[in-house]
Order: structure tokens, then sequence, then C-alpha cells
């Protein structure tokens, strides 16, 4: 359990805080995350590497001549904003471009994908490279399915050993995608991690049992088994992965134990020996391993296995120096201090607003009060089922999404358009919410504010327009589809249902009242359905029998703002 911390929702930001203080000399607080604050050479590239607090010494301890430029710092368990990506990208960034690493997890896809957007828009030649080394996530076959979790050291080391060397972007590139296809990981839990100020574990697993497959942000395995000696440990992981070896790999392999917070290190170095003599006794060649806390999940008790085959130019990159808070090799000269300008502001300019416009500005800021008041009604709920099959952060990640777009929209509302409030609220909500749930309702609210627009007046066909500009948005960023069982599960028949009670005359708060509910029979619908995106997809039996989380949130809200407008008789019409 977290019992070092003051208003848990400051908690990472905290954490990071410190983490700089402690390491001043290595580390620059930006906006977003941190940056390392060595020079580094002209036309270098940039590594920036990020994801969710909560796993120290990823991603920020990693950060240093050697390894990673930058790293961009999401909430707990949650991926960064690509507001914070972006910013912290531009200020790592050297001349040579910029390659974007992490985990494959649906949320920092998402938000990873959309800041490359906007460093290519504005000129720095961005890559991207996605850490694909669990093999309990998905199949062999489908190896883009699977998840990043500790195999992420190799592929940032080997990144930013490149870079180091003077290697160009595309040339960084290639030996990234390498290491990747040459990671394999297993991980496994003996009991769940608490986040600061819960009052219990995100999972338990049962007395003399460990969960095979967990994930790093709180997820459970995908089977349970019986407790086994670390011989027995040893022997699953080191089976199951040389099974998964890829068809290149050759006779030396670097093995990597990794804690994942409680579990301390004699107990890892006790499965260490293990490990190092099967490894031994199938014939293989150990370079350069490491035993230790390495990718984290708090206090989860658990432990995880890597495997990297190596060949001559992964075992240079992998053993070539290297200076973080959290990882160091060899001799490195990190030079001078870089200096970092404040960067420039942006006008804050903005088209007068139409009468109706700002009143309907105002409606909107009213509507996502709505909105926060459900959420935090519901916020332990949507936790608890979000942790069924997920990492249990759905709750406090709306919330925290939900109350930032109510404040921007709030503070916007009454001298400007419904655009510009609702441009604002969704900044505002993919900025704090960080995750998966904070890119899609970002994108959908901003996208429902470019068609209000800044008009002379509205009407029902406005309500119409804008369910099916969320929905757009939603499914266009997502990439998700009916069936996958997610927000557009609900979202899609409640748009349908707006835009055809519209066509049929009906008022503007009947119909949503009637589209509300519809989108709660699709969301309690999603219980049949099995996974096919995001973090429960792995563990999708578990998922069946519950709804999905973002479809149940948003048949909540849907069903919050029918209510409001209904009980304002109307005025919003």
């Amino acid at each position: 359990m977290t019992r070092i911390f003051d208003d848990p929702t400051g908690f990472a930001d905290a954490a990071i805080d410190g983490l700089v203080a402690a390491h001043r000399n290595r580390l620059e607080r930006v906006d977003g995350g941190v940056v390392r604050a060595s020079e580094m050479k002209d036309e270098q590239v940039a590594v920036v590497i990020g994801g969710g607090s909560g796993h120290y010494p990823a991603f920020a301890g990693l950060v240093g001549p050697g390894l990673a430029a930058g790293s961009a710092c999401g909430n707990l368990f949650a991926s960064p904003s690509a507001g914070q990506i972006h910013r912290v990208a531009k200020l790592a960034a050297n001349g040579g471009g910029v390659l974007l690493s992490y985990g494959n997890y649906a949320g920092d896809v998402l938000h990873f994908g959309q800041a490359q957007e906007r460093l290519i828009a504005e000129g720095i030649e961005t890559r991207t490279v996605v850490v694909t080394d669990d093999i309990a996530s998905a199949p062999q076959d489908r190896l883009g399915e699977r998840r990043g979790i500790a195999g992420d050291l190799t592929v940032f080391k080997v990144a930013g050993a490149a870079s180091e060397e003077g290697a160009g972007l595309d040339e960084v590139v290639r030996l990234a995608e390498k290491a990747n296809h040459r990671t394999r990981s297993l991980g496994v839990a003996f009991d769940g991690c608490t986040l600061p100020g819960a009052a219990a574990p995100l999972f338990h697993v049962p007395s003399d049992t460990m969960s095979l497959g967990l994930g790093i942000h709180g997820e459970p395995g995908i089977s349970d088994h019986e407790l086994p000696t670390s011989a027995e440990l040893a022997q699953l992981l080191v089976t199951r992965l040389l099974q998964d070896r890829p068809d290149e790999a050759g006779t030396r392999v670097v093995p990597i134990v990794n804690g994942l917070g409680t579990v301390k290190y004699e107990e890892l170095f006790v499965l260490f020996g293990h490990v190092d003599r099967l490894l031994a006794d199938a014939g293989y060649e150990v370079v350069e391993p490491e035993c230790g806390e390495l990718v984290t999940s708090l206090d989860m008790s658990g432990a995880s296995l890597t495997l990297f085959w190596v060949d001559d130019e992964l075992e240079r990159l992998w053993t070539a120096p290297a200076d973080t808070p959290a990882f160091r090799r060899g001799s490195v000269d990190a030079g001078a201090r870089r200096e970092f300008g404040a960067a420039a502001a942006a006008a804050d300019e903005h088209e007068t607003a139409t009468a109706a416009s700002a009143r309907l500005g105002t409606t909107a800021a009213d509507l996502l009060e709505t909105a926060r008041d459900v959420v935090v009604q519901h916020e332990g709920e949507l936790g608890d089922l979000d942790a069924i099959a997920g990492d249990g952060d759905h709750g406090i990640g709306m919330r925290r999404g939900v109350e930032a777009a109510a404040a921007a929209a709030r503070s916007a509302a009454g001298e400007r358009s419904a655009c510009d409030v609702l441009a604002a609220a969704g900044d505002a909500w993919s900025e704090k919410a960080g995750g998966t749930s904070g890119a899609l309702w970002g994108a959908g609210i901003a996208a429902v504010g470019r068609v209000l627009g800044n008009k002379e007046e509205h009407d029902g066909a406005d309500a119409a327009a804008a369910a099916a500009a969320f929905r757009d948005a939603v499914v266009d960023l997502g990439k998700t589809e009916i069936g996958d069982k997610t927000m557009v599960d609900a979202l899609h028949p409640y748009a349908d249902a707006v835009s055809a009670g519209i066509a049929a005359g009906r008022s503007v708060a009947e119909v949503l009242a009637e589209a509300a509910g519809v989108a709660t029979e699709a969301a309690r619908a999603t219980a049949d359905l099995r996974p096919k995106k995001g973090r429960a997809r792995p563990l999708a039996e578990k998922s069946l029998g519950h709804p999905d989380p973002g479809a149940y949130s948003f048949a909540l809200i849907a069903t919050g703002v029918a209510e409001a407008l209904s009980a304002a008789d109307g005025t919003a019409n």
C-alpha cells in the first residue's frame, strides 16, 4: 500500500518533482515530463519515451546520455496526453528528428500518434517504434497486438545507444525495431497493487496461488496457478519464452529478471540463479544480464522475465555506456548542462462569439458540470468494473478528465462561442485524463464544438450533427467498431437514436432522453461481448458477464445530460 502522499490526485507530479530534485544534474523538469539535462550533439536523434507513472524506473528514470532524451509522464497507469508528449519532444529535439517509443497500450498509441502528427506538421521528422514483448497478451502470429512490459528497456537502450553513437533517424528506428522483434517477456503476480489513497488493491490473487501473464498497470494475469517453488517458476518462465523465441535467434541472450514492486532483490536473485542455469543447460550464452526493479507497478507483488536475443550490433548497443538516474553502465562524459529557454506562449485569439453561440457555450459548460457530477458519483463503481479485466483506473481517469473539462469550459463560457468553449474543454479533458478515454473524450468534445461553430442561431439539427460528430471522432481515432466491446457499442446506437428523433420532429430534450435509454441498454448488452481492443482484450473471459466500463460511463453521462435538459424544460433547444 502507498502511504507517503498528500493529495492522491497529485501523487504522480509530486513523485516526478522529487525525482528531478534528487537527480538535478541529470534531469530537467518540463511541462509534461522530463528531459536530459546534459547537452546533446548537434543533429542527434532524440529518443523520447513515456507512459503512465507508477512504473519507476520506467520511464523518467531512463532519461540521460546513452538512453532517452526525454520522457513524457502521464498520471498513474494513464498514458501521457498528446500535449504532454508534444511539449517534451519539442524540448528534447536537437535537429536530428525524434523517435517516439512506448509500450503497446491503446491510450499510449492514441496520444503518441496525435503528438507525432503535431511534430511532423511543425517540421520535426518523427517516427515511432511500439514495444510488443509480452507473450501472454497475444499469440506469436499476432506480434503487433502484444503489449509492452519490461522489454521496453531493451528497445529504449538500443535506440538510445545508437542515437548517442550518431546514427541517423532511419538507422535508430531500424535498430529499435530489431531489438523489439528479438525481445520476449512473461510475468507473474502474487498480489495486486494499491493506488495512492485506495483502501484495497486493484485485484487479489488467492493465497498459495500466482497469476500468470500479468500487465504492468495493475491488470491481473490471464490464468491462476498453484504457487510453485522458485525453481519451478524459473522453469515455467524460461520454457514459455524459449518456445516463443524469434526464428533468427542465435545462442546469445540477455536475461532480465524484473521485480514489480514488492518482490525484493534477494528473492529476485534466487529466481535469476535458476534462470541462469536453465539457459546454460539449453545451450545459451548469457550476455550482460540485469536483475532488479526495472519496470514496476507501484507495490505489485510479482516478477517478470525478459529474454533479449542479441547479435554483434545489438550486443554492442546493449552494453554501451549510459548514465541515467536508474540505469548506469560504463563511463559517460555527460558534458555541459543544456540551456532550456522558455517556450513562447501562443497568442490567445478567438473569433467574437454570436449571442446565440455564447448562450450555447454557457449551456455546454452547464452540461459538462452535470457530467462531472455523474462521474464523481460513480467513480468507485467505474473503477471496480474496470478492475475486472483492466487496470481499475477508468473511474479516476474519467474524473480527472471531466473535472478539467468542466473547469475549462466554465472559464471560457460567457464571452466565447460554443466552438471555443468545447475546444478548451476537449483539450483539458485529453490533457488531464490521459489514457484511452482521455484521448477519445477530448477528441469527441472538440469535434462537437467544431460542428456547433459560431452560428447566429441553432436548432435541433445541430444536436443530431453534434452526436454524429462525437461518434465519428471516437471511431476514427480509436479505430473501433460495434462489437469490439468499447464505448462505441453505446455511442453508435445513441447517435442513431438522436438522428432519428430529430428527423421525426421531437424536441432535443425528449430525443436525448430516449437516446440515453438506448445507450444504457446497449451498454448493458456489452456484458455478453468479448473485448477486442484495449487492456481488457488479453483477459476476455474475465470480462464476460460485465459491461464495458467505457460504454457504461458514456451511458451514465448521456442519462445525466438528458435529465438536466429535461429539468431545464428544453431551454437548450
